[in-house]
C-alpha cells in the first residue's frame, strides 16, 4: 500500500527503509531484521488497592463488589481512566442516597485496584488473600474497566445469569446514540448488535480475561459482568481502539473523538450501578437460572458440532456426547422447577428466602473444579475460560475445547481421543452436580 508524503522527514528514524505515513511499507521488506536494543528498568516497588465498603442493613455477609483499575500505561484517558471515572461516580451516587437514610440489604464492597496492567496483580492478589471469605460470601463481581472502547454501541459480557437483569436495566436507560434520543440503550443496542442465536434480543459475550475479573469469575466461582460502549464489530475487525495502550490516548481523544458529550460513559454508569444496586438490595438475587440452562444447551450442542469434523474418530475411540447432553437436560429440569418455587416462596419466612439467595449465589460456584484445566490449573471454570488462543475472549467448555483443538495432529491419537473422552465426563459430572444444587432443600 503507498504511503502519503509527509511535509517534512524530521519524523523519520534511522532505520534503511523507506519510510511512508499510513499502513504498510513500500517495497518489500520482509526480509530485513532490525536489532533492538531495550533498556527496561526492573524494580520491586509496593502497589496500592483501595477498598471502601458500604455494610448491608439485612444481610452484611452478602457481598456485591464493583472493581477497576487505575493504573495506566502512559496517560490511560480512555484505559483506565473512563472506568475509574464510572467507578468514583457511582460510589458517589450511593454516597448520595445514604445521606438520604438509604442503605442495601447486602454488603456493598468498591475497590480500586492497582497493577492491573502488569499482570491483574492487585486484584489477584486480594482475591487469593480473601478466597475463603469470598467464596463463602460473595453474590457477585462487577467489572469497573474502561467504559468505552468505541462510541456505537453497547458491549455486555457476563454470566449467563445475569442476562435478564442487563435486559430490563437497558430497558430502563436512555440511549445515547445520534438517533435514538427517545429510545432506550436495549432499543438502540438491539437495533445495532443483534444476538447471532436470536435476533429478537442484543448480543451478549462469554466472559474471557485481560481485566480484573479473571480471578473472580474464572477461579473462584463468582459471578461477574462487565459492560462498556464498543465499535461496530461488522466495520471494524480490529481487537481493540488504534491507540490502545499507546501515548495517544489523552483525554482530548476522548472529549473531541469518541465521547464529546460523555453521554455514553453515562449510559455506561448508569447500568454498571444499577447491576450493583439490584444485586445489593432486591428481596431475592435477581439470577435467571433457565438463562444458564439454555446457555449450557447452545454451548453443548456448539461443541458438538464441532467435533462432528472428526466424525469417523469419534466412532473409532467411542467417543460420546450422550453424558454430556443428559446433564444439561437434567440441569434445565432443575432450573424450570427451581423457578416454579421461587414464585411461589413465602417472603415472610427469612430462612426460606435465605435458602434460595445461597442457592442462587452458590451456583456459579458449582461450576469450579479444584483441580483446574489441564495445563492452565488457575482456570478452574468447567463452563468458562479464556481461550488458549486469544486470552481477551472466552471460550464454552474450554476443557473439551482444548482437548480437541488440533487433535488431528496430535502424534498418539488413542490418547488424544481419550483426553476428550475425560473432558466430556467432568464437563458431565460437573453441570449434574450443578443441577443437584437446584433441588428443594
Amino acid at each position: 500500500m503507498g504511503g502519503i508524503a509527509p511535509p517534512d522527514n524530521s519524523w523519520k528514524g534511522n532505520l534503511n527503509v523507506l519510510y511512508n505515513i499510513g499502513p504498510g511499507f513500500i517495497g518489500n521488506y520482509s526480509t530485513k531484521k532490525v536489532r533492538m536494543h531495550v533498556h527496561n528498568t526492573n524494580e520491586i516497588t509496593r502497589i496500592y488497592n483501595v477498598i471502601g465498603m458500604i455494610r448491608g442493613s439485612l444481610e452484611p455477609d452478602r457481598y456485591v463488589i464493583l472493581g477497576g483499575h487505575r493504573d495506566s500505561w502512559v496517560f490511560g484517558a480512555i484505559d483506565p481512566t473512563t472506568g475509574a471515572a464510572v467507578l468514583q461516580e457511582v460510589v458517589r451516587s450511593f454516597g448520595k442516597m445514604m445521606s438520604g437514610g438509604w442503605r442495601p440489604k447486602r454488603t456493598i464492597i468498591f475497590a480500586s485496584w492497582d497493577a492491573e496492567e502488569f499482570g491483574l496483580l492487585g486484584s489477584t492478589e486480594w482475591a487469593e488473600e480473601n478466597a475463603k471469605i469470598l467464596q463463602e460470601r460473595s453474590i457477585a463481581y462487577i467489572n469497573s474497566d474502561s467504559s468505552i472502547e468505541g462510541n456505537y454501541t453497547l458491549r455486555v459480557d457476563c454470566t449467563p445469569l445475569l442476562y435478564k437483569l442487563v435486559y430490563n436495566l437497558t430497558k430502563e436507560i436512555n440511549s445515547p446514540d445520534d438517533g435514538f434520543e427517545s429510545k432506550s440503550l436495549y432499543e438502540s443496542w438491539l437495533k445495532k448488535d443483534p444476538s447471532p442465536e436470536d435476533k429478537h434480543i442484543p448480543r451478549i459475550n462469554k466472559l474471557g480475561s485481560g481485566s480484573d475479573f479473571e480471578a473472580y469469575f474464572q477461579r473462584l466461582g463468582i459471578a461477574s459482568g462487565r459492560a462498556r460502549y464498543t465499535k461496530n464489530r461488522k466495520t471494524n475487525k480490529f481487537s481493540s481502539y488504534p491507540v490502545y495502550h499507546t501515548i495517544y490516548e489523552t483525554f482530548e481523544l476522548v472529549d473531541q473523538f469518541y465521547d464529546p458529550t460523555f453521554k455514553k460513559q453515562l449510559a455506561v454508569a448508569q447500568l454498571r450501578g444499577g447491576l450493583v444496586y439490584e444485586l445489593a438490595d432486591s428481596r431475592i438475587i435477581p439470577f435467571n437460572i433457565q438463562d444458564y440452562a439454555k446457555a449450557l444447551e447452545n454451548y453443548a450442542t456448539s461443541i458438538y458440532n464441532l467435533s462432528k469434523k472428526h466424525d469417523q474418530q469419534l466412532k473409532d475411540h467411542r467417543v460420546s456426547f450422550d453424558s454430556l447432553f443428559s446433564a444439561v437436560r437434567n440441569f434445565t429440569d432443575a432450573a424450570a422447577d427451581f423457578h416454579r418455587r421461587l414464585a411461589h416462596i413465602d417472603f415472610n419466612n427469612p430462612i426460606a428466602v435465605r435458602i434460595v439467595n445461597d442457592q442462587l449465589m452458590l451456583l456459579e460456584r458449582a461450576f469450579i473444579d479444584p483441580l483446574g484445566l489441564p495445563g492452565r490449573q488457575f482456570y478452574r471454570h468447567i463452563i468458562f475460560a479464556p481461550s488458549s488462543h486469544n486470552k481477551y475472549a472466552g471460550e464454552s467448555f474450554p476443557g473439551i475445547y482444548d482437548a480437541m483443538f488440533d487433535i488431528e495432529n496430535k502424534a498418539d491419537q488413542h490418547e488424544a481421543w481419550e483426553e476428550v473422552k475425560k473432558q466430556i465426563s467432568i464437563a458431565a459430572f460437573t453441570v449434574q452436580a450443578a443441577a443437584g444444587t437446584l433441588k428443594e432443600v
